[in-house]
């Protein structure tokens, strides 16, 4: 029988005897199909984030964790253990350079097994620690649904009983974290409140993470509607939304925003036209180190998934090319503060600025590195 067993929206990890695995949603095969995939090794994990079979930066970190901890119980004694952790977890920190969530993660074991000097003892605190982890990630999100919840009240007051019109970018759902997520956390608990909603879900070339927040939202029942990308300013532009809400996977001292490409364009339209332009994140997703976007690596991935596209055909997915030209794929862009309404944390909402920031984390301004330890 397992020792250990948790299970949320897009994961679930067990222990059985000397081993741990897990499985999450293959969320490539999203929203056409729903399977699962076994997790025995560090390569799967590693694999698994390169590949975005899983996404979301929460959801990254805890993954890379998670590929950490199953390392290093598959060592056999302590000496074997730290030979190993030295060597991979660089390695697994690095594997998406955009999103903090990872180093925050990896750091938070490194820091709890670093004094342990017995075997037992080391391999129990690094499965102890991603397990608190975990638990900590949900309640981040939990907390951001109710800061958030309060926001869409006050619009929804003023909209006579009409329908909330929220515009998101990317997935910063549930499938990216792991129960709630950031951005729909509050659009969530909005739904449950009887605040009428709907949703704008902007597709989000070239992945196509969009399609994944218009599963989720169908299988919670909420209205909502998918755009292309760059219907966003036109549907701004005629008064069609209230508010943009997206989530983060990287935000520096200053309140400078790394998100998936094209957040960008949106935060300018809504900037335009007075629209409220929203930033939910839990503060693993903050990096206290950097004064601000210009010092955030921007990750390039490949030419071909701009090139080409997976669909649904005849049941079976496929991959479909657009086109024999060369593409370009940076796969986020940062969103100067001045553009950003408000970032909703777990601890309460701040403008985005390095006082308002401060206010609510003051210990990690007094020692930036912090936010990469986790205290238990």
């Amino acid at each position: 029988m397992p020792i250990t067993h948790y299970q949320s929206t897009s994961l679930i990890l067990e222990q059985e005897e000397e081993k741990l695995y897990f499985k999450i949603i293959d969320q490539r095969l999203l929203p056409h199909k729903l399977e699962y995939v076994t997790i025995q090794n560090t390569e799967a994990c590693i694999y698994a984030i390169k590949e975005m079979v899983v996404r979301g930066a929460p959801l990254i970190g805890i993954v890379g964790a998670l590929g950490l901890v199953i390392g290093i119980w598959e060592q056999k004694e302590l000496t074997a253990a730290q030979i190993w952790v030295n060597h991979n977890a660089p390695l697994i920190e690095n594997i998406r350079p955009t999103a903090i969530n990872l180093r925050w993660s990896v750091q938070s074991i490194l820091d709890v097994v670093k004094n342990e000097k017995n075997w037992e003892n080391y391999r129990q605190a690094a499965l102890r620690t991603i397990l608190h982890l975990i638990e900590q990630e949900e309640k981040r999100c939990f907390q951001i649904g109710k800061w958030g919840l309060e926001l869409i009240k006050k619009i929804a007051a003023q909209k006579s009983g009409e329908p909330v019109q929220i515009l998101t970018h990317c997935n910063a759902g549930a499938l990216a974290c792991l129960k709630w997520g950031t951005a729909t956390a509050p659009i969530y608990m909005a739904y449950q409140n009887n605040i009428p909603i709907h949703v704008w879900v902007s597709e989000t070339r070239p992945k196509n993470q969009g399609y994944l927040t218009a599963w989720e939202l169908t299988q919670a029942r909420i209205p909502h509607t998918v755009i292309v990308d760059n219907a966003a300013g036109y549907l701004i532009q005629e008064g069609k939304v209230d508010v943009v809400l997206v989530g983060s996977d990287r935000v520096t001292r200053n309140g400078d925003v790394a998100n998936k490409i094209g957040t960008y364009l949106k935060a300018l339209a809504a900037k335009a036209h007075g629209i409220p332009f929203y930033v939910a994140l839990p503060s693993s997703t903050f990096d206290f180190t950097l004064k601000d976007g210009k010092q955030i690596p921007i990750e390039t991935r490949r030419e071909q998934e701009v090139t080409h596209i997976v669909g649904l055909y005849e049941g079976e997915t496929c991959q479909v090319q657009l086109t024999e030209s060369l593409a370009y794929n940076p796969a986020f862009d940062i969103t100067p503060s001045h553009l950003v309404t408000a970032l909703i944390t777990e601890r309460g909402i701040c403008q985005p600025t390095s006082e308002s920031i401060a206010a609510l984390f003051p210990e990690y301004f007094e020692n930036p590195l912090h936010n990469f330890i986790l205290k238990l």
